[in-house]
């Protein structure tokens, strides 16, 4: 798509920070505290990216998942803006920006995808 189509498609949020890779502030998206089943999409493209079961609260202020849906359905980008070294995450479709991934999580994988609720569509399970 083309930026434009990209600017009438997404919220101004969204946009914000699926093709601007933004970050919201800690604590205030809407999918933070979401303890509901279901499948959390990309905002932007509709791919399916995390599962409600991979979910977690890491007090980080933004949504975590400890692995994606499918190890398929994101990327991992070396992030060294803001004076630091991460590892960004997009989705592998669309090429979104969705948050970072850090090697702090709990369980088998040991990450913590720490996720934008504005990069995210939740799915509830019927």
């Amino acid at each position: 798509m083309t930026d434009a189509e990209w600017r009438e498609k997404l919220s101004p949020e969204q946009y914000h920070v699926l093709r601007e890779k933004g970050t919201e502030r800690a604590f205030t998206g809407k999918y933070e505290k979401n303890k509901a089943d279901g499948e959390y999409h990309c905002a932007a493209c509709g791919q399916l990216l995390f599962e409600s079961a991979e979910k977690y609260d890491s007090g980080s202020g933004w949504p975590s998942f400890t692995a994606p849906a499918d190890e398929d359905a994101v990327e991992a980008h070396r992030d060294v803006s803001h004076g630091m070294v991460r590892t960004e995450v997009v989705c592998s479709k669309c090429e979104g920006h969705l948050g970072h991934v850090f090697p702090d999580g709990p369980g088998e994988t040991g990450l913590r995808y720490c996720i934008n609720s504005a990069a995210l569509d939740f799915e509830p399970e019927d």
